[in-house]
């Protein structure tokens, strides 16, 4: 299992506000498409809810602590190891919110970064990185962005999962 982390970060980590994407960048959701197609997703339940659906051509596995819940065409898992383990061995894409980002950070494997060049007031924000643990391996610019992927330098010693990384 590989883990990603995938999103589209402002220059100050913002990665939303009121529940939407602060920003309007048709490129970044068509390589989000490109990107997931065919892979599972996991996200938290008002990710879940601000896309409003499942996403056609992807497993999505939404985390909330809400009992009971449940939606259309979509797993629910209570924590991200139960969420890591309905995935089994298939490589994951982890895209959202904050604190399921935080959660996953110490187990990705690669980040794949929106890097916008602005940055928009915010009250969702992805969670800071050093260079000690990431390093860039590939960078796509466009203008007023660019696609950036990050390999783990450092290791956890134990995914979520309980299995070795």
């Amino acid at each position: 299992m590989t883990i990603t982390v995938l999103a589209a970060v402002g220059a100050n980590l913002a990665i939303g506000r009121d529940g939407k994407m602060p920003w309007h960048l048709p490129e970044d959701l068509a390589h989000f498409k490109a990107t997931t197609m065919g892979h599972v997703m996991v996200m938290g339940r008002e990710t879940y809810e601000s896309i409003g659906r499942a996403l056609p051509g992807r497993r999505t596995i939404v985390i909330t602590h809400q009992q009971g819940w449940h939606a259309p065409s979509v797993e629910v898992a209570h924590s991200l190891p139960e969420a890591l383990a309905l995935a089994g061995p298939a490589d994951v894409f982890v895209v959202g919110g904050s604190d399921v980002y935080r959660q996953a950070m110490p187990f990705a494997d690669q980040m794949l970064l929106t890097e916008i060049e602005q940055s928009p007031e915010g009250d969702a924000f992805f969670p800071p990185f050093t260079a000690e643990d990431w390093r860039e391996t590939a960078r796509e610019g466009h203008d007023g962005y660019a696609f950036v992927t990050y390999e783990r330098i450092l290791r956890s010693p134990r995914a979520p999962t309980g299995h070795q990384s």
